[in-house]
């Protein structure tokens, strides 16, 4: 059933304990992707709050629970590098939290024109491609900091590149610190998830490792690349250049685009748990709301998160008070327990974003995807690569493209058996008695070309091998009472047919066009070719009357002769 994101004190113990749940898992989650991201762990904090408290607060999904996530800390991560190679830090900075407030505009735009239900119709093969593809992205970007050192320039290729220099310099403690930490998130029962999230478990011990057994160590920490400062965010007013427009503007296409699909995604498993049906579209301009104050406040941008979705789910998070709460505890440690965040070590929150990255590779479809179909195959790997690669949307573009292109071959070649052309009585199609008889005593000059389902452009190659397969009749029959749909493509084909044959010099009459069938062949200005009384809605009828104009009148069906007296 609908809801409305309306909230309410009915559930009030629930909600509260999800979203504290939530908030501890949200913490470290929150720290890792803001130092991932380059913004820094201030900023990771900020997204999470503003994120998850103005989406919970105007979205369409009450127990939807929203934060910076792998996908999205993967784009802009590449915006914050570039913009800020090309701009400097500061100016950088500010230019990459307004391609956040251009992507949340986009968002509300496609809420406010109701696009929600077609962003997420995509083909799994390039769902799961993509999401593998980011997957293997934040692998590669954290194996540096995984190793104990900067992250190279030039993104996945930087990384490849300069491989065999991160692994001769690798810094044992820190790598060993991020070994404990994946080591936690690996081996941590599953029935104790439910009590304290691993990955709190993982940043927890591994700080305490850090602190009493490697305080004479030199490791890099959250405070040696900067400290979070107690108190509300700055005002980052928004920032363009003329040159570098369109790269925004292309960037927050991709964000939002992304944090659309992303966020609709979880909304789908937050429907199966909760047994309520999201609205899409206020979700997406909740998300866009969310997105333009976040930009504002310099937090990285996020979208619906499925582990701390269904943490709270779990815990008894079921209105729009249980983000709001998560939102209200985050805050309260980043006003006044931000210090105690200063010592957590950067390879221990690189472990944290490396297990994400191993999570979000689709495992169990790689597996078996090439069982099911190696044209499938080659359109994951094939996004896989262009995503780690190329660019996120061009892999989206580029396998919905070529997913659709043999969908519709696939579609055309089914839909081409439906398409007959016949001389005489036979089982390609179902034909009445009288049907049979009429179109056998035609003698072939009645050419009956009957047609069914939707008629596809994919189906235009198919009408016109079929009609021009038979290339003597007196009288060409259209019959279209069995299509539903008829596409431009097949349109303009089936208009060659019917000119051909009056060119040649035959009568045609067509059977069964209603309705939008009807209009489209008008529109194409057939009806001027044809006269009113060979439109008919009756095939019998339409045959009798073809058998009357191709045949002489002592060669006709006795019914037919008498008939026509």
């Amino acid at each position: 059933m609908n809801i409305t994101n309306k909230i309410h004190f009915r559930n009030l113990r629930g909600d509260i304990l999800g979203g504290l749940t939530a908030a501890v898992v949200a913490l470290p989650m929150a720290l890792a992707f803001g130092i991932a991201s380059g913004a820094g762990a201030e900023a990771g904090l900020w997204g999470a709050i503003l994120i998850g408290f103005f989406a919970s607060l105007f979205g369409g999904a009450p127990s939807l629970i929203s934060e910076p996530t792998g996908p999205m800390t993967v784009i802009i991560t590449a915006v914050i590098a570039e913009l800020t190679a090309n701009n400097g830090t500061e100016n950088g900075l500010a230019m990459a939290f307004t391609v956040v407030i251009l992507a949340g505009c986009f968002q509300i735009l496609f809420g406010v024109l109701r696009l929600g239900r077609y962003i997420t119709m995509l083909p799994y093969n390039v769902i799961s491609g993509f999401m593998t593809g980011i997957g293997v992205i934040l692998i590669f970007l954290q194996t540096a900091p995984f190793l104990g050192q900067e992250t190279p320039k030039g993104g996945v290729l930087g990384v490849v590149q300069n491989l065999p220099s991160l692994i001769a310099n690798i810094n044992p403690w820190e790598t060993f610190l991020g070994v404990i930490t994946l080591a936690i998130l690996f081996l941590y029962p599953r029935r104790y998830k439910k009590f304290v999230p691993p990955q709190l478990v993982a940043l927890i011990i591994g700080t305490l490792v850090a602190v009493f057994f490697l305080g004479d160590v030199d490791i890099r920490t959250i405070g040696s690349i900067g400290k979070i400062t107690p108190g509300l965010p700055e005002l980052q007013m928004p920032m363009f250049r003329a040159d570098e427009l369109r790269l925004m503007f292309v960037n927050a296409m991709i964000l939002a685009m992304v944090g659309s699909i992303d966020c609709l995604l979880t909304c789908l498993v937050s429907d199966g748990l909760t047994r309520y049906e999201h609205d899409s579209n206020k979700e997406l301009i909740g998300q866009g709301v969310a997105s333009i104050i976040t930009g504002l406040f310099g937090g990285i941008p996020g979208s619906g998160a499925t582990t701390p979705t269904v943490v709270n789910i779990q815990a008894g998070g079921r209105t729009a008070l249980s983000g709001l709460s998560r939102a209200f505890v985050l805050l309260i440690i980043v006003l006044w327990a931000a210090p105690l965040t200063e010592v957590i070590p950067l390879s221990v929150l690189a472990g944290i974003v490396l297990n994400v990255g191993i999570n979000i590779i689709d495992w169990g479809f790689l597996k078996r995807v090439h069982k099911i179909s190696w044209k499938a195959a080659g359109i994951v790997y094939s996004v896989v690569l262009l995503t780690v690669f190329v660019d996120l949307m061009v892999a989206v573009g580029v396998g919905v493209f070529i997913a659709n292109i043999l969908t519709i071959d696939r579609l055309s070649q089914l839909q081409s058996n439906s398409v007959k052309a016949i001389t005489d009585a036979d089982d390609q199609i179902v034909l009445t008695p009288e049907e049979s008889k009429l179109l056998d005593a035609a003698q072939g000059r009645v050419l009956l070309f009957h047609l069914s389902g939707p008629m596809i452009f994919g189906v235009a190659k198919a009408i016109a091998r079929e009609h021009r397969a038979i290339s003597r009749y007196d009288v060409l029959i259209v019959d279209l009472s069995e299509v539903p749909m008829l596409g431009v493509t097949s349109s303009l084909s089936i208009e060659n047919a019917i000119q051909e044959a009056l060119d040649g010099g035959s009568e045609v009459i067509i059977v069964g066009a209603t309705g939008k069938v009807k209009g489209r062949l008008e529109d194409l200005g057939i009806a001027g070719l044809i006269p009113d009384h060979h439109w008919m809605q009756d095939r019998l009828m339409a045959l009798q009357e073809g058998v009357k104009i191709a045949l002489p009148e002592d060669q006709q069906p006795l019914e037919q002769s008498q008939s026509t007296v």
